[in-house]
């Protein structure tokens, strides 16, 4: 199965936020190379929110090129087997934690948001992963600085998007 057949799959049998889901469905039905990097209509990307053993702290990265507080995530790759796989890719390379491991019940929530140009959009499929006992972080080069933050330190440094993350995420724990 290709990525672009599963992430179909994925979108239809995901239950909530429909309308959003619809949105993405339409757009790789309009756009075949919709999940990568170079349809400049915008992409699918995957990304996970690092949740810690004792399940009250997440890993942040600070962005190097948004200086932002973000999740783990980015763009898929043609070695992407799933949406999932892409996510728990992302997720390893930039919190550098081997062992990471997925959130049972798919992805947690979509998140559209505008990129600068060329490209127009990212839609992104937001999963969430654990982190295992002693799990140490490692900053990547995409990142500026990792840090663990409480869940009630999220909202004081991350905008909306993580902090709806953070919610679905622990509604779903």
């Amino acid at each position: 199965m290709s990525l672009y057949d599963d992430a179909v799959l994925v979108l239809k049998g995901y239950e909530d936020q429909e309308e959003l889901r619809q949105t993405y469905l339409d757009h790789l039905a309009a756009h075949p190379d919709g999940m990568w990097k170079a349809c400049h209509a915008g992409h699918i990307t995957a990304s996970a929110l690092v949740i810690d053993p004792s399940r009250d702290r997440v890993l942040l990265t600070l962005h190097r090129k948004l200086q932002m507080w973000l999740q783990m995530g980015g763009h898929c790759e043609p070695e992407d087997t799933a949406l999932e796989a892409a996510a728990l890719r992302e997720a390893t390379e930039e919190s550098g934690i081997v062992g990471l491991t997925l959130l049972p019940g798919g992805p947690v929530r979509l998140d559209r948001h505008p990129i600068p140009a060329p490209c127009h959009w990212h839609f992104d499929v937001q999963y969430a992963v654990m982190a295992p006992p002693g799990a140490v972080q490692e900053i990547s080069d995409e990142s500026l600085d990792l840090r663990w933050f409480a869940y009630d330190e999220v909202a004081d440094v991350a905008d909306e998007s993580v902090v709806r993350l953070l919610e679905a995420t622990r509604a779903r724990l």
